[in-house]
């Protein structure tokens, strides 16, 4: 069990460490709320936008701001898998030849895979790899990747020739996915001022270690939920269904797959870092309808009527939102 003194340092580096953030990027509240939940977590993070909104730079700071290592990682269709793994390399010392493994951009604790869809499958399947399983395997040796790791990949909504779009069952192993939005007019306004004037962008230093993160990852696992929220946060999930008899009129008629038990699991999990990082000792039914459509928005697959109809997974969500109750 973590100290009442751990759950409160802690509590208080990760209010610092969201201002900290907040100094640097304009507007995105709920975008850097949502790094922050997939870092406490354990998992990682689907980022789609279109270019300029500032994806790059959000990894950039959080990677400051913790004090981790960063590496970002852009990738293109001849990008191959030892390019991102790394390799064996033949070294020579004192006449005597002997295989040493030369580290890739995997090996950091924030990465940022860039354009993740314009990679080959292959290249995508050794970074699924790392993001579940937290190692990477060459040849018949497999290296573990240091804690806390994240990968936060990006995709380009408006440019997709060219792509080979990640598989349904690469998406799912990401626990959330988050659009970017366009900034308000004032926003913009300040983003203006904070690149034009001055020394322009600084990255902060740090405010948390990886030592408080991970001390973050025990008090957030320890979190209470009640049984009613846990039952409701499944219901929400099996509403995604078609043939469940809780599902809407408009699910039935649209959806060709819903969410697996992994969603379940990750609407619990970030429920749980959402009402942490509001500084709240349980869980709430606002932090899981909160986390609702960055857990299942990517997880729920159209069918064809629903795709030509020109129908949208948030509207979707809506939907189960007003039927399925605490």
């Amino acid at each position: 069990m973590t100290s009442e003194q751990e759950v409160r340092d802690t509590v208080e580096v990760f209010g610092q460490l969201q201002t900290a953030i907040g100094q640097v990027i304009v507007g995105h509240r709920s975008v850097v709320q949502g790094a922050l939940i997939a870092l406490l977590c354990r998992g990682n993070v689907l980022l789609e936008g279109v270019p300029g909104l500032g994806k790059t730079l959000l990894v950039r700071t959080l990677a400051s701001s913790v004090g981790l290592t960063f590496s970002r990682i852009q990738f293109t269709p001849d990008l191959m898998p030892a390019d991102i793994i790394g390799t064996d390399i033949l070294t020579e010392v004192d006449g005597k030849r002997s295989f040493s493994f030369d580290r890739g951009p995997l090996f950091a604790n924030i990465v940022l895979a860039d354009e993740v869809n314009r990679a080959t499958p292959k290249t995508q399947s050794a970074l699924l790899e790392a993001m579940e399983e937290r190692t990477v395997s060459v040849r018949s040796n497999t290296y573990p990747l240091e804690e806390p790791y994240i990968v936060l990949a990006t995709q380009n909504p408006i440019e997709m020739e060219g792509t080979y779009p990640l598989p349904e069952a690469q998406v799912d192993r990401f626990m959330l996915k988050i659009t970017v939005p366009y900034p308000t007019l004032d926003e913009v306004s300040r983003i203006t001022e904070l690149n034009t004037e001055g020394e322009g962008i600084v990255l902060p230093k740090p405010v948390a270690t990886a030592e408080n993160i991970l001390v973050a990852r025990r008090v957030v696992r320890e979190i209470p939920v009640a049984d009613s929220l846990r039952d409701y946060a499944s219901r929400l999930v099996m509403a995604t269904h078609p043939h469940e008899a809780s599902a809407p009129q408009r699910v039935r008629e649209y959806i060709e797959y819903g969410a697996s038990p992994r969603a379940a699991i990750a609407l619990v999990m970030s429920a749980k870092a959402h009402a942490f990082l509001d500084g709240e000792p349980n869980v709430r039914p606002s932090d899981i309808d909160a986390m609702l459509e960055q857990v299942l928005i990517h997880r729920i697959i159209l069918n064809f009527r629903g795709e030509a109809e020109g129908v949208t997974v948030s509207n979707l969500l809506d939907d189960i939102r007003q039927k399925v109750t605490v």
